[in-house]
């Protein structure tokens, strides 16, 4: 049977999380990853270049996909204020950035400051940078940020719960936590350096999404290795398969 005949039967997805044993056997049924030939395609990326005349638009439109983020403990209301200032006008020229990223006790700064500029705010919840913590914490992290406001939330997956094979518990987070998001976008971190092969960065690329991720991120930038460009094209490649199979 094939993953599309498997995610677009009926039965969809409730078939495949319908037990740990049944989404194990999908994730480890997905093609495994050619390492040394991740490598070469994503070394081969860095040897292309963009024409003059198109480099202007590359660069606003990377600057548009831009979330600015600050997450630190020292993190304060002016520091956000700014932050969002600069969001709005990061230059002469220059488009202004997709979102800011701030920590949930901030959103309500962030929005009170972004409001009506079409910048969105983003928060991270579900006990970031860890994801240890209990699934009500979670879930009631999530609720009241997007009630203070946000737009997006980001949130890591259970890295313990992944690597020791509780893929069901990892995917039953992710439901909850989107249907706590309301309207709100979920963004979810896998924290690739954390998930040791490409093939569990393409497993828990699929899960994510299976799971109605709406985003999926590399990592929180508070582990090393953080993001990688073969952990990104891999997660592309998977992006490209999930839309083709769905």
């Amino acid at each position: 049977m094939s993953l599309a005949t498997t995610i677009l039967d009926p039965a969809g997805l409730d078939a495949i999380a319908s037990s740990g044993a049944r989404l194990r056997a999908f994730l480890h049924g997905l093609p495994g990853v050619d390492r040394v030939g991740a490598d070469q395609r994503a070394a081969m990326l860095g040897t292309r270049s963009i024409k003059t005349s198109a480099k202007a638009m590359a660069i606003d439109l990377a600057i548009s996909m831009v979330d600015l983020t600050t997450l630190e403990g020292a993190d304060t209301h002016g520091k956000v204020r700014a932050m969002c200032a600069k969001a709005m006008h990061p230059g002469e020229g220059a488009p202004r950035v997709a979102a800011v990223c701030v920590y949930p006790d901030l959103v309500a700064v962030a929005a009170g400051v972004l409001r009506g500029s079409g910048v969105k705010v983003a928060s991270v919840a579900t006990a970031f940078p860890s994801g240890r913590s209990s699934l009500e914490v979670k879930v009631s992290e999530t609720a009241l940020a997007v009630a203070a406001g946000a737009d997006e939330i980001d949130m890591v997956i259970d890295r313990g719960a992944f690597l020791s094979g509780d893929y069901l518990k990892v995917l039953e987070e992710i439901v909850a936590v989107k249907a706590a998001c309301g309207g709100a976008h979920l963004k979810v971190i896998l924290e690739t350096g954390e998930l040791s092969t490409y093939d569990n960065v393409r497993r828990a690329s699929w899960l994510a999404m299976l799971a109605g991720a709406d985003f999926i991120k590399t990592s929180t930038g508070k582990v090393a290795p953080a993001a990688t460009l073969p952990v990104t094209l891999i997660m592309l490649e998977a992006v490209r398969d999930f839309r083709e199979e769905t």
